[in-house]
């Protein structure tokens, strides 16, 4: 047990993690205040969210680059859309939710039908929604509407440093971050369905073989990666308080670098919620740490481009050393056989 601890991804993510914080603070001293864990939280929650609809599809082996779009896109068309439809900020999530489960539907069944690459699929989605947000609807920056607008404006408590008199809010939408972490988890550890993720992701035949419904579980984790995006884009709105359209665009690197940094297999087969998270921790930190720093954020883009390079190559390697073993492992079997 303690074995397997010392040598695991998160372990490793956290140690760095736990030096940046105490390098940051000696060089700043601002970092352990209040009101800069409340702008860390806040800026970690919505990647965050994000990274747990990302982890489903990397663990079976694909990839998810349309989120963002869908996002957005669901974002815009209900925010400008319904405000004169109801006052019920509920009844816009569902319908956010509705429009990203419809095209992660889309994207779940052309992927596990026809067995197109994943990549391929989600990139034209997200062309095709950014490009019907813009081209039909016309998106611009919009004012957010009222009942959406009260909700953003609820908060947790508040927090305001001593030092420099600035004073930071932690919104409601925490409670739906902590929410579907734990839905996250619960599904992978806790459920057939999860099993059948990770055994899809090992080895989607032998998935198959062992009684798993590859098709259905497939067309679900990208209909319920569509589904959150479409939630997390009107909850993006209401913690900014307005509707900006293209605030989400690139942030699927950020989200696969942190599945990556956090131990999540490109192959597929391998991952953790926990790991996840801390590599989406490390980079909010990383990006924080530079604007503490007085550096340019742009570095932020370099570092996140290393991640999913390295992270992508250590991933090969392990799968490569993996095979070697296990075929050693058959040869000696083979061998004792004789």
């Amino acid at each position: 047990m303690k074995k397997r601890i010392f040598t695991s991804t998160e372990f490793y993510v956290g140690l760095v993690l736990l030096f940046l914080c105490f390098m940051i603070q000696a060089k700043s001293g601002q970092f352990f205040t209040g009101n800069n864990a409340v702008d860390l939280l806040r800026a970690f929650s919505v990647p965050a969210m994000f990274c747990i609809g990302e982890m489903f599809v990397i663990i079976t082996g694909g990839v998810d680059v349309s989120f963002p779009a869908i996002a957005s896109m669901s974002m815009f068309i209900v925010c400008s859309r319904m405000e004169q439809m109801t006052d019920n900020p509920l009844l816009f999530f569902a319908a956010a939710m509705l429009i990203g489960l419809a095209v992660g539907l889309v994207n779940g069944y052309i992927i596990a039908r026809f067995r197109f690459p994943a990549l391929i699929v989600t990139l034209g989605t997200s062309s095709i929604c950014f490009g019907i947000m813009q081209g039909v609807f016309k998106s611009r920056e919009y004012p957010l509407c009222a009942p959406l607008y009260e909700l953003g404006q609820m908060k947790l408590f508040s927090v305001t440093n001593p030092v420099s008199g600035l004073t930071s809010d932690m919104p409601v939408g925490i409670i739906l971050m902590i929410f579907l972490i734990f839905a996250g988890w619960f599904i992978l550890n806790r459920t057939m369905l999860g099993r059948g993720i990770y055994a899809i992701g090992g080895d989607e035949k032998a998935a198959q073989r062992a009684g798993f419904q590859v098709f259905k579980t497939i067309v679900f984790i990208y209909a319920f990666s569509g589904c959150m995006a479409g939630l997390i884009g009107v909850l993006r709105s209401t913690m900014l308080l307005a509707v900006h359209p293209n605030n989400l665009e690139g942030l699927e690197l950020t989200v696969i670098a942190a599945c990556v940094l956090g131990g999540v297999r490109m192959e597929g087969g391998k991952g953790t919620v926990w790991g996840v998270l801390l590599g989406m921790a490390l980079l909010t930190v990383m990006d924080n740490s530079l604007i503490l720093l007085d550096i340019s954020t742009t570095w932020q883009k370099v570092f996140t481009g290393a991640v999913i390079i390295i992270g992508t190559a250590v991933s090969a390697l392990q799968m490569k050393r993996n095979n070697r073993k296990l075929t050693v492992q058959i040869s000696d079997t083979e061998g004792g056989k004789q």
